[in-house]
């Protein structure tokens, strides 16, 4: 099994760790996890600990494995949810560590090898779609995956995000600097170190758990590479006020906006004495933006916030990123906006978003030759190859909405089926409506019925940027989105609307 080495400078006195040095094999690990959906996350961190501190995201997630496959357009819509795919696995399957299978997925088309469409040959990543002609999409294709040419694909070009050779230091907090004295120096001063006989080198082995761990500890410890690497475990509670001070940072930076693309509404159901919301009745719109949430890499989610704190310290990796040369340590130019702002995966997307995340774009395009063996061209390098014996142009490889049944033909769609709607509490536990179960989650709340009012708000642009922050950083994502005081002292009334 591969492992990195670290070299660490260890506090013996406090038993932590100061900074790693690091190469750029360890500094690629840690920047793919920008480009990460939050649903590969929630899946790889379950593993780990039954709660892993980002509640409402892992409270969707569940949501999502026991809805009933029936509600959702497609069975690839639950599928993408609970195994979306990272837009930048082309880079990430060259990583020395690899912990979300990048890459690895099959390519599936028609059963039928004859079957083509107005010049065009449908294909998807899930094998549980039916082709438009209806038969099954379960014959693989042996699609050809090239890693970029700045990816790391040899021995004399190992960088993927990083450029080779070049050093790091990383601080306990995953700051990640240019490796210099001035950069360890100033490390050991602001943890208050004077005395440097207490300094200890020591040297660690990771591999496929302590990159797990160290993903895990970046969402919810300010300490992860003392947590992971000395087993000292001191992971943070996450204090309300904590949570309702980035959502107000969060706030104030979009309070000037205006835009209403893509609103959907929503119904909440809010206790008038605590200013809470007890839970709210949904439509499948509302439920398409909080399931899209899972398809959003980490890196987008960081973005969105603004430079607003995270529980943990992945906002410092970001900020690294933000303050590296990219010229000098980056691979290309282009790296730092997929680390920065990266893109969801093809085919997550859909028509009116609130929050009009981008797909990423593949420029890599495929012919399709029928025979016994299937070969395929890139488009633009050999374009007399895109012809057939005969003389008729072969056809054009084209991927498959995964989210619209061949039956009904349309594409753009989100996750789920109309007319249903959910009941989805303040911590984002969804499940599909039930007067039941919302008298006795009143119940539950020890909240009377005199004590509570509904009313309708409209979710746009501004709403779903704080609908997003919320459910990373807080315990009632609802609350802190529609009621919590805004930072010039807001009235309830000017949030919600009755």
């Amino acid at each position: 099994m591969a492992t990195i080495s670290l070299k660490a400078s260890v506090d013996k006195k406090s038993n932590r760790v100061v900074f790693v040095e690091s190469d750029e094999f360890f500094v690629d690990i840690l920047f793919s996890f920008l480009t990460m959906p939050m649903g590969t996350i929630i899946h790889l961190i379950s593993n780990l600990s039954p709660t892993n501190g980002v509640v409402c995201m892992n409270n969707l997630y569940k949501s999502v494995e026991n809805i009933d496959v029936r509600y959702f357009r497609t069975e690839a819509c639950k599928d993408m949810l609970l195994h979306p795919r990272n837009a930048a696995a082309a880079y990430c399957k060259s990583l020395k560590l690899k912990i979300d299978g990048s890459g690895t997925s099959s390519v599936f088309c028609c059963e039928n090898s004859e079957c083509t469409h107005s010049g065009y040959k449908l294909w998807s990543n899930y094998k549980n779609l039916y082709c438009g002609c209806g038969r099954p999409m379960s014959s693989i294709l042996n699609l050809p995956c090239r890693a970029p040419s700045n990816s790391g694909s040899n021995k004399r070009n190992q960088g993927v995000f990083v450029k080779e050779l070049a050093r790091f230091v990383v601080s306990d907090c995953f700051q990640v600097m240019p490796a210099s004295a001035s950069a360890s120096i100033s490390l050991l001063t602001k943890l208050g170190v004077v005395d440097t006989s207490n300094i200890e080198e020591r040297i660690f082995d990771i591999g496929f758990t302590e990159v797990l761990q160290l993903l895990e500890c970046s969402l919810v410890s300010r300490t992860p590479l003392t947590e992971v690497l000395l087993a000292r475990k001191e992971v943070p509670e996450l204090r309300n006020e904590d949570s309702l001070q980035r959502i107000s940072l969060l706030r104030e930076k979009l309070e000037h906006q205006s835009e209403r693309n893509g609103e959907t509404s929503v119904r909440l159901v809010v206790c008038k004495s605590k200013k809470v919301v007890c839970y709210a009745e949904a439509s499948k719109d509302f439920l398409d933006l909080l399931f899209s949430f899972l398809t959003i890499p980490l890196g987008y989610l960081m973005n969105e916030t603004h430079g607003g704190q995270s529980k943990g310290s992945i906002h410092h990796l970001y900020d690294s990123v933000i303050d590296l040369d990219a010229r000098k340590y980056l691979k290309s130019n282009d790296i730092k906006e997929i680390l920065l702002n990266p893109k969801i995966a093809p085919g997550s997307g859909y028509k009116n978003q609130p929050l009009g995340v981008k797909e990423a774009v593949d420029n890599q395009q495929y012919y399709y030759e029928r025979g016994s063996t299937s070969q395929f061209f890139i488009q633009g390098k050999i374009r007399t190859e895109s012809k057939c014996p005969g003389g008729s142009t072969l056809p054009l490889l084209t991927m498959m909405d995964p989210k619209s049944p061949y039956k009904e033909g349309t594409e753009g769609g989100g996750f789920l089926l109309d007319p249903a709607m959910f009941t989805v509490s303040d911590d984002l536990v969804v499940t599909p409506i039930s007067p039941v179960s919302e008298l006795s989650l009143l119940e539950k709340l020890k909240i009377p019925f005199n004590d509570i009012y509904d009313c309708e708000v409209q979710v746009g642009r501004e709403e779903a940027s704080r609908l997003l922050a919320a459910s990373f950083v807080s315990e009632s994502a609802l609350t802190d989105t529609f009621i919590r005081k805004m930072p010039k002292d807001a009235l309830i009334s000017d949030v919600l609307k009755e």
